[in-house]
């Protein structure tokens, strides 16, 4: 193995803490990934990882190669990338990880045009509601709705959803009348425990911005906690109680009386949405190709508007 393969290999190995997962995400066998470590080891004059039966860790020499070692793939990767043809195809794997619902209504309709755009890109789209390590899973890139915590992930903005509260006809009739914030105190609304930061079990959270255009949080009484979009959505459109969620995945809802908006005058805050990858100078081609075909498909969604071909 030459030594910019070896060094990936290395890269890899020290971000997954496995050589098994490296040979897995690689598509190598164990014994390569394993000589690829010993002859960089030996060329070095030092040893890069310490090894147990379960696991490995970084040496202290591992950790300084680890750091000058992406350097090294990411100025080779922006050569490479500088005197290639402008016309030259992106090519290659791509995983990415996109929330269920954005990935049905918004990704898959217009995914035909990217396909065609780049024939020998092969694209692997996982799509749940999911919160993944993207480093430890291999994948290259994620759309993430909702404000983002402390990472070492680059965060690229690709806009805003905005939010409104739902319920069913259904649940509106056998319901006190619903028509300010402190009415929510007879109401049950549905918990949403996967992306939202809701609270503990048996308690929801309905946020807010109130006329002085400050957020806020109110404690609502929930009977039913669920973990996906998807399932929310449902539960609301049963009459099983009100749902705060992105406008343009219940417009069709809203528009078939399935769903009716409630509190317009005391809406969430739009959400932020957000590209992560992690952290290079260089971003790879595919992921490049990928994020300039991404960022206008939520132009349109931005005030709650859905795409015409999103349903």
């Amino acid at each position: 193995m030459d030594r910019l393969a070896a060094l990936r290999v290395f890269v890899r190995a020290a971000e997954l803490g496995s050589f098994s997962r490296v040979a897995e995400q690689l598509g190598l066998p164990r014994a390569s990934v394993s000589a690829a470590i010993a002859q960089l080891e030996a060329e070095l004059g030092a040893r890069m990882f310490q090894r147990t039966t379960r696991k490995i860790s970084l040496t202290t020499d591992g950790a300084a190669m680890l750091e000058r070692g992406r350097g090294l793939l990411e100025d080779f990767e922006a050569a490479y990338t500088q005197f290639r043809s402008p016309s030259a195809q992106v090519s290659g794997r791509l995983i990415v990880d996109v929330p269920s619902r954005i990935a049905r209504r918004l990704l898959i309709p217009a995914l035909p045009e990217l396909l065609a755009r780049h024939p020998a890109l092969e694209l692997e789209l996982r799509a749940d509601d999911r919160l993944i390590d993207l480093v430890d899973e291999g994948v290259d890139c994620a759309v993430r709705v909702g404000p983002l915590g402390p990472s070492t992930l680059v965060a690229r903005p690709l806009g805003t959803l905005a939010m409104v509260g739902c319920a069913s006809p259904a649940y509106l009739r056998t319901h006190a009348p619903l028509m300010t914030v402190d009415d929510l105190d007879q109401h049950v609304a549905v918990h949403y425990d996967s992306q939202r930061g809701v609270g503990a079990r048996g308690e929801a959270f309905w946020d807010y911005v109130d006329g002085k255009g400050a957020p806020r949080r109110k404690r609502c009484e929930s009977r039913l906690s669920v973990r996906t979009a998807e399932t929310y959505i449902a539960c609301a459109v049963a009459g099983l109680g009100l749902i705060q969620v992105p406008a343009f995945d219940v417009a069709d809802a809203l528009a078939r009386g399935d769903l009716v908006e409630v509190l317009s005058h005391a809406r969430p805050s739009p959400m932020p949405v957000n590209a992560l990858y992690p952290h290079r100078r260089h971003l790879s081609p595919r992921v490049r190709a990928f994020l300039n075909w991404l960022q206008p498909l939520f132009a349109p969604i931005g005030e709650g508007r859905p795409k015409a071909d999103s349903y």
